[in-house]
């Protein structure tokens, strides 16, 4: 008999990510996979992008619409609240044996309440991973404890489930599963992204991604104010920006944006979705990715590319040696681009290697859940880890 196996997406950077999965599972005999879109896929706002899943050729079984009108705390806990309606359901049509959910966002912890109360097995993709500056952290490792498997990206956050009180047995290190699309989709050529961007390339590129830090006060306008003090000053640089994504305060990122970009159309370019192939194909294309994305520090070393992180958001996550940290003002993040056109830096880049897998994730992933009893497996101990000497 197939294992049903379903899905949940809510945003363009999540599908992205788990598109090379959704494949594996689509071509396995054993397996029936069914999708939920939700979030950001289903708003205007956001680039209506469940037509990037249809234009795939996947089928989406199911959809969760979420009221993303509102950007407060208010807003968000009241969005997150009808998810959680929503999922209950259509986990009741949809009966899966399995659901499968990648990462930490608001809309990935309602349909794990969802999935849990149901008693419905979970399987989380990237826990044990921090993000100290995003309230994110905590939804993700809430869904790690209503998880029965967990794929982490490495040891280091393997070692950290188990540290939750998972079963070794049940938490597996099979990398990140960006790293899949770089290895298997073929970039756009120059000319052919220039064409779809509707922008020219210039001697410098950069991708310029920045989210809310949703764990502090409301420091969205001021810290991406001061990053674009910084980018007036780079010459022959074009400037590809991608917009925030639905998060506490993200508005007012994406306005900022809107206004940057009517003032500097020769050289800035924004985007509400590129999605995965045109995204990947800008950083061949890059110096950099610029701002607080979890892309730059899971991906772009993939490309032997830098990555100025700016400010706490991703304060937290395994780094790779092409990471330039900086505080979120205008003398650092100067610096910081003083530091990446270096030659000392561009030699280092050449060498770097990435800490996030080799781009196999998805078909560890798939050997695990085809042997795996899935009867059963919600029931789980606590798994207690004895402490040192020193400890006690």
């Amino acid at each position: 008999m197939k294992k049903t196996i379903c899905v949940v997406t809510g945003s363009r950077a999540e599908y992205g990510l788990l598109y090379p999965l959704l494949g594996e599972i689509r071509k396995t005999p054993v397996f029936h996979l069914q999708i939920i879109a939700t979030g950001m896929h289903l708003s205007s706002m956001y680039g209506l992008t469940y037509k990037e899943i249809l234009r795939d050729g996947f089928k989406i079984n199911e959809r969760v619409k979420i009221p993303l009108d509102s950007d407060t705390p208010e807003g968000i806990t009241k969005s997150l609240g009808m998810a959680v309606i929503g999922f209950a359901s259509v986990f009741k049509r949809l009966k899966p044996d399995l659901v499968i959910l990648l990462g930490d966002r608001f809309e990935t912890y309602s349909a794990a309440i969802a999935t849990f109360v149901a008693m419905i097995p979970i399987a989380h993709i990237h826990g044990g991973e921090l993000t100290e500056g995003a309230i994110d952290d905590a939804f993700r490792h809430s869904i790690t404890k209503m998880s029965s498997l967990h794929f982490t990206s490495i040891e280091d956050y393997r070692r950290r489930v188990i540290q939750l009180g998972e079963d070794p047995s049940r938490v597996f290190k099979v990398g990140a599963l960006g790293i899949d699309n770089i290895k298997t989709l073929k970039p756009f050529s120059r000319s052919e992204f220039q064409e779809w961007a509707g922008i020219k390339l210039n001697k410098h590129n950069l991708i310029i991604t920045f989210h809310p830090v949703t764990l502090e006060d409301n420091t969205s306008r001021e810290q991406f104010g001061k990053l674009l003090l910084a980018l007036d000053e780079m010459k022959e640089t074009t400037l590809l920006f991608t917009k925030a994504n639905a998060d506490t305060f993200g508005r007012v990122i994406n306005h900022m944006i809107d206004d940057y970009v009517a003032t500097n159309r020769s050289k800035a370019k924004a985007f509400v979705s590129m999605g995965q192939l045109r995204y990947l194909s800008a950083m061949k294309y890059a110096d950099a990715v610029v701002g607080n994305s979890s892309s730059g520090i899971i991906e772009a070393p993939t490309f032997k590319i830098g990555t100025i992180n700016i400010g706490d958001r991703q304060a937290g996550r395994i780094r790779a040696k092409s990471i330039i940290d900086c505080p979120p003002d205008v003398k650092s993040i100067k610096k910081a681009f003083k530091k990446l056109y270096s030659p000392e830096f561009k030699r280092l880049l050449r060498c770097v290697v990435n800490p996030y897998g080799d781009g196999n994730t998805a078909k560890r992933i798939v050997k695990v859940l085809k042997n795996e009893d899935l009867k059963g497996i919600i029931t789980k101990k606590f798994y207690d880890i004895p402490l040192k000497a020193k400890d006690k």
